[in-house]
């Protein structure tokens, strides 16, 4: 085989929905007083718009071959990660091999290392990846998942993340994890509040549906006990990064103190095996969730798993739609997947990067057949109706 090599990298920026998941419009339910790292401020309660989670932006980050094909990813780093790739990554990747993605993975992250790591870094290594990915398929004719291995299952199946785990149940999804709304600063009534809305959603839902609380970073080990205690007797069935993603100490505490059978996950902020090794080996966690956008890419999440594999950890990722899906389905300790439910009241399954991106596929009844994700590359192509920018170039 006549191997093609990469001959450009371009990286663009955009606005609105897409792989920002939170540069919606008003009403939204993922921007209604959920409660964050700020919410210790009074004036950033209600949105976390108000505080710039949005300011960021969509990084989508396209790959030429030499032979003419595309590949292309989207993820949240926005003009600092264009910026990123122009000036310093492109070096890493132009004029390589399309096989050649672990030496550009290494290159890039040891050259960033100085000021990389783990933030919008790796966000921008994760779609540079994404986009080998994707374009190494397509010069293959294959879909990602089998050049990871193939399917494992005949179809993923999927809870939901949103306001509204009872409409969940009703479209078939095996489970509904729910927002927090009320951090530590709003005293004993913010955490009546938590209690009564998990109360009022598991009466919604009935006893044997899959009920769980994404907390966001937002309390402290104390609060998150004491919360998981007296949630205890609705039937949560996990409580979802309650602490800094830094506090590994905190989560090992919090892990052995809540309510035997309720579990503890996180690691949607976490990046590189080297974060989830620490989560791992401190006991922090019963499943971890890496985002495939922001902990390393497919290259880095191949090594994550292989790790929690061998820590008997599931590993289940942070909705990131096809970029996610075609690895879960190649891997026996991810079962289960996450959908973000990016309908303004959580109402309607829509496709989670609408309207980046056209030919999503979407769960029919909690599930999405294997055979839906049969297409070359991640099987999606970038809406030319949404206005791209490229701010930088080399």
């Amino acid at each position: 085989m006549n191997v093609p090599v990469i001959k450009q990298i371009r990286a663009y920026t955009v606005r609105g929905g897409g792989a920002d998941y939170h540069d919606q419009g008003g009403g939204h339910w993922i921007d209604d007083h959920i409660a964050t790292p700020m919410s210790k401020y009074e004036q950033y309660r209600q949105s976390r718009q108000s505080f710039g989670i949005n300011v960021l932006g969509t990084l989508v980050v396209e790959i030429e071959a030499s032979d003419g094909t595309v590949g292309f990813a989207v993820t949240t780093a926005g003009e600092i990660g264009a910026y990123i790739v122009e000036k310093h990554l492109a070096r890493f990747i132009e004029g390589q091999k399309v096989t050649d993605i672990e030496k550009m993975w290494d290159q890039m992250f040891n050259a960033t290392l100085y000021y990389g790591r783990k933030g919008v870094v790796i966000n921008t290594i994760s779609g540079v990846d994404l986009a080998l990915w994707d374009l190494l398929a397509k010069v293959r004719g294959e879909p990602v998942h089998q050049l990871l291995g193939g399917p494992v299952r005949d179809q993923l199946q999927f809870y939901a993340t949103g306001a509204r785990p009872d409409l969940a149940k009703e479209m078939g999804f095996i489970g509904g994890k729910m927002p927090l709304h009320h951090g530590p600063a709003e005293g004993e009534e913010g955490l009546k509040k938590n209690l009564a809305m998990i109360e009022d959603m598991r009466h919604r839902v009935g006893d044997d549906f899959w009920l769980m609380l994404d907390c966001w970073m937002s309390l402290d080990t104390n609060y998150a006990t004491r919360l998981a205690t007296k949630a205890h007797q609705y039937g949560l069935k996990w409580i979802e990064e309650a602490l800094p993603p830094d506090d590994y100490w905190g989560y090992a505490e919090l892990r052995r103190n809540v309510p035997k059978g309720m579990l503890v996950t996180t690691g949607e902020h976490e990046a590189t095996r080297w974060g989830f090794r620490l989560l791992m080996e401190m006991g922090c966690c019963d499943i971890i969730q890496p985002d495939v956008g922001w902990c390393g890419g497919v290259t880095e999440l191949i090594k994550i798993s292989a790790l929690a594999d061998a820590h008997n950890v599931l590993v289940v990722p942070h909705g990131s739609s096809v970029y996610s899906y075609h690895f879960v389905i190649t891997r026996h300790n991810s079962p289960f997947a996450e959908f973000l439910m990016m309908a303004p009241k959580a109402d309607q399954v829509v496709p989670m990067f609408n309207p980046l991106l056209l030919d999503e596929p979407v769960p029919v009844n909690g599930r999405i057949a294997a055979s839906a994700l049969d297409k070359p590359g991640f099987g999606v192509r970038l809406n030319p109706e949404c206005k791209l920018v490229r701010p930088y170039e080399h």
